[in-house]
């Protein structure tokens, strides 16, 4: 483990447009900051900019809610061609009540509302737009990481960040939806302890917490912070996707 580390939020980004190179745009705010990635750099990006610049963005008024949309809806006080949206990334609903839906995402997450948001998305020609999850973080991931490591020359990692309510605690926190390069998670089972007790059930989310620890200066509202730059981590444990993050069906004691 890494006895310090450095954190650096990037400015000087443009407002993310469909079909924008992500990774120019952000090697050209690397090269505003002044910061020069170096080897062994996690590079975090907020998921809203990666599915910006992918077009996972819909207008909401071209949707036709169906049957199941339209009686959800009534019954939670939402908009049904934003339920509808919802349903289309889902592969069942989990649990509703007034003004939440929550579902198993088509990616085997459990989350509020498929990862639909309307937050920080701007209307275009007054239309309100919703934005979806990428297609696959985790092959987003790749693709900025295979594109930074080849502009600046070193071996980087990269994680695309979003942000989560949990079950049995208030608030939400950054985690990894995607990630390459680096061991979404870090088995120490088999490991010894402090005191040579062999440890038997500890993984540690090694994704998600940078995710969080970032997620501290990219900010959640209007911060206008989506990438953090973070220095100093060490790894050894093999390369792990953010998929294998989400916990099996059948080790879930909720499910």
């Amino acid at each position: 483990m890494s006895a310090s580390l450095e954190l650096y939020a990037v400015g000087g980004l443009p407002m993310v447009q469909p079909g924008d190179d992500l990774a120019r745009l952000l090697s050209d705010a690397f090269a505003v900051e002044g910061l020069v990635p170096r080897d062994g750099d996690v590079v975090v990006v907020a998921q809203k900019i990666v599915s910006k610049a992918e077009g996972r963005v819909v207008d909401v008024a071209t949707v036709t809610p169906s049957a199941e949309a339209v009686q959800i809806g009534a019954e939670i006080s939402k908009d049904p061609r934003l339920v509808e949206i919802v349903l289309g990334e889902s592969r069942r609903v989990v649990r509703t009540r007034p003004n939440l839906l929550i579902v198993e995402h088509r990616l085997g997450m459990v989350m509020a509302n498929a990862g639909v948001d309307q937050s920080n998305v701007a209307p275009e020609d007054g239309v309100h737009r919703a934005l979806l999850l990428p297609v696959d973080p985790d092959a987003s991931a790749e693709r900025l990481r295979a594109a930074l490591s080849e502009t600046f020359g070193v071996r980087l990692a990269v994680i695309v960040s979003d942000s989560f309510g949990r079950a049995w605690r208030r608030g939400t926190v950054g985690v990894a939806i995607g990630s390459a390069g680096l061991p979404s998670l870090i088995d120490l089972r088999g490991k010894p302890d402090l005191f040579g007790r062999t440890l038997e059930v500890s993984i540690i989310g090694f994704a998600d917490e940078i995710a969080a620890a970032a997620s501290l200066l990219q900010g959640q509202a209007g911060e206008g912070r989506p990438v953090v730059l973070v220095r100093g981590l060490r790894w050894s444990a093999p390369e792990a996707p953010a998929a294998a993050l989400i916990r099996p069906a059948e080790e879930d004691l909720f499910r």
